[in-house]
């Protein structure tokens, strides 16, 4: 399904269930409108978002309440340290054929097998199980016992882990973390918008969230978004910003300066989709540089691994990504209007 094959009325009224996504969301979660407008981004480009944030701040319950709004099986998987990769994906269990009394072996599919997949405090476990979500996460699908099972699509992993308390984690790997396609950061409310949650959350009023989108209306979501337009000086735009986290060649003096790895192909690709989603997202069929810009920290910052001078001066990722935006010069307008 493209745009040439659905109509401009269809397209619209996928548009306005879009947009009533977000005020089902604010029934429960006040403010954190940017990072609700980042998880339905990742959700229109198809990819997984890791949620960061000390607790308190309703990462779980931002997740469950956007899983409320979509009708998508939704399961919940708390990580812990004693958590094991079948406990994830599943394992096979003994049956027996009551008429023939013959004996034999079924797999049993595991949460992962689910359209959104909360994966709770995932540095809470160990890699070994961590690592039981890669081939899900890239291959929408999982292997056992020599055989391939397809999970359910749409599939979204949406992880949160607590960056404060860091004893007894096991912080995710970097060939993990470039699974995920953004890497979300959740801040504190403002005054006001604390004022309120005290508000909501101390009496009797319990918020009913009704579901908008289904399972068809987001793979067609997904396929509108990758019609959206992208023109050829934002590609280069995106290369060259790509190609700038690199240290051995980057014209930034942040980067060579406080940056070990930089980021791969795969973050241009994420780059691309999630200005595209963006754009769709605010009623446009053509990306801009402000697009591109909006989402740079949330697909960047967890593909660019900083040096030990970085860490020796407290700097922070997203210092050198705001750099790295100020020395890579943008195409001329009308792209960034």
């Amino acid at each position: 399904m493209n745009k040439q094959t659905i109509s401009a009325q269809q397209v619209g009224e996928l548009q306005q269930k879009l947009s009533k996504v977000s005020a089902e969301v604010g029934k429960v979660i006040v403010g954190q409108s940017e990072v609700i407008q980042q998880l339905l981004m990742g959700m229109l480009a198809g990819g997984h978002c890791l949620l960061e944030g000390v607790p308190g701040l309703a990462k779980t319950l931002m997740v469950s309440s956007l899983a409320q709004s979509l009708e998508l099986n939704f399961t919940r998987v708390q990580f812990t340290p004693d958590l094991m990769p079948s406990d994830i994906i599943g394992t096979e269990i003994l049956e027996t054929d009551h008429d023939s009394g013959e004996r034999f072996f079924k797999f049993q599919q595991g949460p992962v097998f689910t359209n959104i997949l909360l994966a709770d405090e995932i540095n809470r476990t160990p890699p070994k199980t961590q690592a039981a979500l890669l081939e899900a996460m890239q291959e929408k699908k999982v292997s056992y016992a020599g055989q391939s099972y397809d999970l359910p699509k749409p599939f979204f992993v949406l992880a949160t882990q607590n960056p404060v308390e860091q004893a007894g984690t096991y912080p995710l790997p970097e060939a993990q973390l470039d699974r995920f396609l953004l890497f979300i950061r959740v801040g504190y409310p403002s005054a006001a918008d604390e004022i309120e949650v005290l508000r909501r959350t101390t009496g009797n009023v319990i918020s009913q969230i009704n579901a908008v989108l289904h399972a068809d209306d987001i793979i067609a979501l997904q396929k509108l978004v990758r019609d959206v337009e992208v023109a050829d000086p934002l590609y280069d735009y995106v290369s060259r910003l790509v190609r700038a986290t690199r240290p051995d060649d980057s014209p930034s003096a942040s980067v060579t300066e406080f940056v070990r790895w930089g980021a791969g192909p795969r973050a241009g690709q994420a780059l691309i989709l999630c200005a595209k989603a963006r754009a769709f997202l605010e009623g446009r069929f053509a990306t801009t540089v402000d697009d591109i810009k909006a989402v740079a920290h949330s697909v960047l910052r967890h593909r660019i691994l900083l040096n030990f001078q970085a860490e020796a001066e407290n700097k922070q990722t997203d210092s050198v990504i705001d750099a790295l935006l100020k020395d890579i010069s943008p195409p001329t307008s009308p792209l960034g209007q």
